[in-house]
């Protein structure tokens, strides 16, 4: 036997006590599964539950939901000038992005990074995606988007090349990585202005022939660009950006089923796994929603809020929010009532599901949940299940086969999502992010229904703990009457993706 020294014999004893087996890392970034966790909301699930059982029908009813939106006076507007720009464009050089974030964050970037490389009249090199730390993703541009329908989009815009050519290729990610180099640009501030880029990248063209920007987020303003740089970024990210082929077949695929359950569970047999029972389906309606339930680890982290599970989940979640960020939640300073009353707190899936239920969306409803992992699993999924019994994902949806192309590929996985969420009836988001702010432009680009929660009503009924479920379903009915995807005209500052009136749009 090894006998150790006993101070080395105490700290192994205590080790369990000091640091409690809490999985942290980037690389794992495990779902914390917690025991199913009682409703926080128990008299209002319940009497939203027995309402159903009893076949009332909601307030708004299910034909108001469904309703198309009316013709708004507005048209897609992204046509840049007649007549190929490109006779008069001679390149400065090459530009590359690296772009970080997420597939929404990254999309944004892309449509930057195309006007910039037309304000500095430079060759654009197909943009690198970097690997997300958190989701560790190695996905490429030309793995999710099509990159030849991309070029040619664009091609009467500025011109473009898959790769460099053979002079430059020592102009990688790995070079960068390395050390200081003059040909990259690091020091992009956060909406810079056309002007910036003029001055700071154009001089690194004339004297190397190439730039690079590395990082690259949010690093081109909103206003003041003239309209044809404006109207590029809006043909960008609503014509050139078109996900690959085996995506959009997928995407195809999950719409079609959620459309028609009972005649794709006949028609393709074994490959549908979820057998649909048509007494629970609103036959012939077709239609369905996507739920975008933005409920992380992450995101449950960052909020600094209370989500009901216990002092093992405040713990872990101190703990990781510690490591990722070092501190710098600032939210953490609120209290979980502060922070709710203002609409700083994600919603739950039991919220998200009481939610949806106000608005008048009954248990045959068919849900399309499209997110990554929940935090705390299917104990933390349960009510809104119970709620929306015909609630449905890509899982549920598809065979292991069909679904191996995107399996542990977390950008190709919210692709897929992006795609069946532009093709639903209905879009709601639990809480407001990159996803939500490029679908919200989207739709709205569209004219599709996209409803937006009323963040901190909600925040303020749910801390409201004797209030009934006619109040609340009141409540939120008013409070929700204007957020179901009617027309906003983008006020300065705000994002041209998620505003795109009136940079992306004319008045019929």
């Amino acid at each position: 036997m090894i006998k150790l020294p006993l101070a080395a014999a105490a700290f192994l004893l205590l080790l369990p006590l000091l640091f409690p087996i809490v999985h942290l890392s980037h690389a794992s970034h495990s779902n914390w599964e917690w025991n199913a966790t009682k409703p926080r909301h128990a008299r209002l699930l319940k009497s939203a539950l027995q309402q159903r059982g009893g076949g009332d029908k909601l307030k708004m009813g299910q034909s108001d939901l469904w309703v198309s939106l009316p013709d708004q006076g507005w048209r897609p507007c992204v046509n840049t000038p007649t007549g190929s720009t490109l006779q008069q464009y001679e390149s400065q050089g090459y530009i590359q992005f690296f772009l970080d974030g997420g597939l929404n964050q990254q999309r944004m970037g892309i449509c930057d990074a195309v006007a910039i490389a037309k304000i500095l009249n430079a060759t654009l090199v197909i943009p690198h995606l970097e690997v997300n730390p958190v989701w560790q993703d190695s996905s490429s541009f030309m793995d999710i988007f099509d990159v030849d329908k991309f070029i040619d989009v664009l091609k009467d815009d500025i011109p473009i090349v898959k790769e460099l050519p053979d002079e430059y290729a020592w102009s990688t990610r790995e070079y960068y990585a390395a050390a200081i180099r003059a040909t990259r640009i690091k020091t992009a501030p956060i909406h810079a202005s056309s002007n910036w880029y003029l001055d700071n990248v154009l001089p690194v063209l004339h004297s190397y022939g190439i730039a690079a920007i590395s990082p690259f987020s949010h690093r081109l303003t909103f206003d003041n660009l003239p309209i044809d740089i404006q109207r590029l970024r809006c043909k960008v990210n609503f014509k050139a950006l078109v996900f690959m082929p085996y995506i959009r077949a997928l995407g195809d695929a999950l719409v079609s089923r959620l459309q028609y359950p009972a005649s794709h569970s006949e028609a393709i047999g074994t490959k549908y796994l979820r057998k649909v029972n048509d007494a629970n389906y609103n036959e012939g309606t077709g239609k369905f929603v996507v739920l975008h339930l933005r409920f992380d680890k992450d995101m449950a982290a960052h909020s600094a809020c209370d989500f009901g599970g216990g002092k093992a989940e405040k713990l872990a979640l101190a703990k990781y929010r510690q490591v990722i960020w070092q501190g710098r939640v600032l939210n953490s300073q609120f209290t979980d009532e502060e922070l709710r009353s203002q609409g700083r707190c994600p919603l739950t899936p039991e919220e998200i599901g009481l939610l949806l239920a106000a608005l008048g969306f009954d248990n045959k409803t068919r849900l399309y949940l499209a997110s990554h992992k929940v935090y705390g699993g299917e104990g933390r999924i349960s009510t809104l299940r119970e709620l929306f019994p015909l609630m449905e994902d890509k899982k549920s949806l598809t065979t292991s086969d069909e679904r191996a192309q995107i399996k542990g590929k977390a950008s190709l996985m919210a692709a897929v999502d992006y795609y069946v969420s532009i093709h639903s009836d209905v879009f709601i988001s639990a809480s407001p992010g990159n996803m939500h702010n490029a679908m919200v432009g989207h739709r709205t680009y569209l004219n599709m229904k996209t409803m937006r929660p009323n963040m901190a009503l909600l925040g303020q009924l749910f801390l409201n703990k004797s209030i009934s479920w006619p109040e609340f379903q009141k409540a939120v009915e008013e409070g929700h009457v204007d957020r179901q995807g009617h027309l906003k005209i983008r006020k300065p500052k705000q994002s041209i993706y998620t505003y795109p009136v009136p940079d992306c749009m004319c008045q019929a």
